[in-house]
């Protein structure tokens, strides 16, 4: 069934009717005898149960509305009735106003919801209270089932609402079943500051998306659709959203004004200003009060997230195959916990104890490669690293490290790019990504590592972060050569190594800073073919 509703005419009677009498709370929003015009109405093949759950997923999550919000913190929520009045001291002011409760003939109020709408840009927008409430039809035998659900903005004029909600009193849903027939309809209406709003396109073309996502959402869940990808599974949604905000207002304008690269500045920036804003919040997570071990970013590109990090004082370097223009910006030096300095951002080869040195070695230079091996304890980061992914939960168990990776391209042991076999878990889509990922995991399930994983809220489509920062067992249970060659081996690396120690630095200086470090020859133009291992 393709969203097509119908557009009630301006006359056309109203589906839902206050019962004046019985509302209550104070009089700052809603008048007497409020007249809320319907919009749109389409038909629907869900019931109930279905439209509940939407609407819940839809209260808790508004950005699924509107991309200017983040989130919904959900400052109350009880069945049957208004705001508990014993309510803690560090919420009296978000609840200071609560909107009338109105009552509707036909409808018993059934759940009372008070959630605060937090923006993307707290500068831009203020975040807004909002009352939600779940009403459903009257016990008595109907042939026909309603749930109704108004949305209603603690606002009292229209000046005072912010950009990213209609500028309306009210918002109402109603929900209308015959489980005789198994049909059934869902409108909209709003209820206006002023009637002459009706014809404001803008408020027009919002009724029509908010019903079509509620329409989309709801013939989904009947198709069976399940979703696949699991936010916040490891931190809270607002802690991570609260610093990333935090960051972007400290630091983005001035990344932006002295960008030095030629990619996209806001793309890079506010991706890594998030992957930090993540690490922080882990970090406090893992360390608390105390000391911060250190980190490093092995294939640490533009250098950007080692800079971030460092600015918000934690201590910890990066390395790349070749340096990057940003570098003389974002390079500085730092102690580590022994005390000794070093640079920020250095350029090195990651060259692993366990990549067999077969073949000419002319060329090689030992002082620009790097082992794998860290000091215990050092937090690794692997973001987009490329060829090192893989190899970042070997290296982690070999140094007892945690560490985090955020896959990107397919590489192999050996550096060659090559595609995974389907992940095991079948609940997991079997593309090029989500099949490295899983073979990457299993890698790091084999190391001893307990794996866990987020989907992180990144503008990118390669968004998984693997980390490990518990240990199933240890590393000395784990034959290390026999699980590299289980997952293919390491031929041709350590030639790889040599060809680009050869390559003069230009060519590299000013390429795209978010690839990691470049073992092997990129391809340009003609698509490289790509091996599958079985292993694993």
């Amino acid at each position: 069934m393709a969203f097509r509703p119908e557009e009630l005419a301006l006359d056309t009677p109203p589906v839902i009717f206050e019962d004046a009498s019985h509302s209550s709370g104070n009089t700052h929003t809603t008048p007497t005898k409020a007249t809320w015009r319907p919009l749109y109405r389409h038909e629907c093949a869900f019931g109930p149960p279905v439209f509940d759950s939407v609407m819940d997923n839809l209260i808790r999550n508004p950005n699924i509305n509107s991309t200017w919000l983040f989130r919904a913190d959900i400052l109350h929520d009880a069945q049957d009735g208004p705001a508990n009045p014993a309510t803690p001291a560090d919420e009296a002011d978000s609840l200071a106003f609560v909107a009338d409760i109105p009552s509707f003939v036909g409808f018993e109020l059934q759940r009372h919801v008070i959630r605060k709408l937090i923006p993307r840009n707290t500068l831009r927008d203020k975040p807004l209270d909002q009352t939600c409430l779940i009403y459903k039809s009257n016990p008595g035998g109907e042939a026909v089932e309603r749930t109704l659900v108004i949305y209603l903005p603690h606002v009292s004029t229209p000046s005072d609402m912010p950009f990213y909600h209609p500028v309306v009193k009210g918002i109402a849903f109603v929900h209308e079943w015959t489980p005789a027939e198994s049909c059934g309809s869902i409108s909209l209406s709003y209820l206006f500051f002023d009637e002459q709003d009706r014809t404001v396109d803008k408020l027009i073309r919002t009724a029509f998306q908010l019903l079509m996502v509620i329409h989309k959402h709801g013939k989904g869940r009947v198709q069976g659709y399940q979703k696949r990808v699991h936010h916040d599974v490891l931190l809270p949604q607002a802690r991570v959203q609260d610093t990333y905000t935090k960051l972007k207002q400290k630091h983005a304008r001035s990344l932006i004004k002295g960008w030095a690269e030629q990619t996209d500045p806001e793309k890079h920036i506010f991706e890594d200003i998030c992957i930090a804003a993540f690490m922080i919040e882990l970090w406090r997570d893992m360390y608390g009060e105390g000391p911060f071990p250190g980190f490093v970013d092995v294939g640490c590109g533009n250098g950007l997230l080692v800079h971030i990090l460092n600015q918000e004082g934690f201590s910890g370097w990066g390395f790349d195959a070749r340096s990057r223009t940003s570098w003389a910006s974002y390079s500085t030096r730092v102690r580590s916990l022994s005390g000794e300095e070093q640079d920020s951002l250095r350029e090195l080869v990651l060259l692993p104890t366990y990549v067999s040195r077969g073949g000419s070695g002319d060329g090689f230079d030992e002082q620009k490669a790097h082992d794998g091996v860290f000091p215990k304890g050092t937090f690794i980061i692997s973001n987009h690293a490329d060829e090192l992914t893989p190899w970042t939960p070997i290296l982690a168990a070999v140094s007892d490290c945690p560490f985090i990776s955020i896959p990107c391209c397919s590489h192999d042991l050996s550096g060659k790019l090559f595609r995974a076999s389907p992940p095991k878990d079948k609940t997991k889509a079997d593309s090029t990504y989500s099949s490295f990922v899983g073979w990457v995991s299993e890698i790091a399930a084999e190391c001893g590592w307990e794996v866990e994983q987020e989907m992180l809220r990144i503008p990118s489509t390669r968004n998984a972060a693997i980390v490990g920062r518990k240990r199933t067992g240890d590393i000395s249970s784990v034959d290390v050569p026999a699980l590299v060659h289980k997952y293919g081996g390491t031929a041709g690396y350590f030639d790889a190594v040599v060809r680009l120690m050869k390559q003069p630095p230009s060519t590299h200086e000013h390429e795209a800073s978010d690839t990691g470090p470049s073992v092997g020859k990129k391809s340009k133009g003609k698509k490289p073919k790509q091996k599958q291992h079985k292993a694993g």
